[in-house]
């Protein structure tokens, strides 16, 4: 098994997004890249810490590539969006791959040029590459947020 960690914005979207692929064997919703340890929602939602809403992507290597995993990033939100989606604003969250090691952090910054290629956005992609830090899995209530709700996305204004 190998681990992936993205933000994109609502991390109730992305994390349900993401389970809808073969391959991805678990996801967590959390917070990670900020200056606070043991952040708790209220902190990051208002932008107290500086952490990014994150989900982590627990996933086989053998059924889904590192680099799928990516491309999916790229189609769960809006990468031209500098610290915000839909409703949500903020530097909580931005458009952002945590890189584990170099080899993530390479196909990260390729598939940015590959996907600024395509012509497919309007405005030049925002997306960071950070180094992952310490990953803090979010309160219970907020895994799942989206099925145990019965919704099937976060509200976009």
């Amino acid at each position: 098994m190998a681990t992936a960690i993205f933000g994109a914005g609502c991390f109730w979207g992305v994390e349900a997004f993401f389970e809808k692929f073969e391959g991805v064997t678990e996801t967590k919703v959390g917070y990670i890249g900020g200056h606070l340890d043991n952040p708790t929602y209220e902190q990051v939602k208002a932008g107290k810490s500086g952490h990014a809403e994150s989900v982590k992507v627990n996933y086989d290597p053998t059924v889904i590539t590192y680099a799928e995993l990516v491309n999916i990033f790229f189609e769960a939100h809006d990468p031209t969006s500098r610290n915000k989606q839909g409703i949500d604003v903020g530097h909580q969250y931005r458009s952002v791959i945590f890189y584990s090691d170099a080899s993530q952090k390479y196909i990260a910054e390729e598939k940015i040029k590959e996907w600024e290629g395509k012509g497919i956005f309007k405005r030049p992609i925002v997306t960071e590459v950070e180094k992952a830090t310490t990953f803090y899995e979010a309160e219970e209530h907020h895994q799942k947020y989206l099925q145990k709700h019965g919704s099937a996305a976060c509200s976009i204004g």
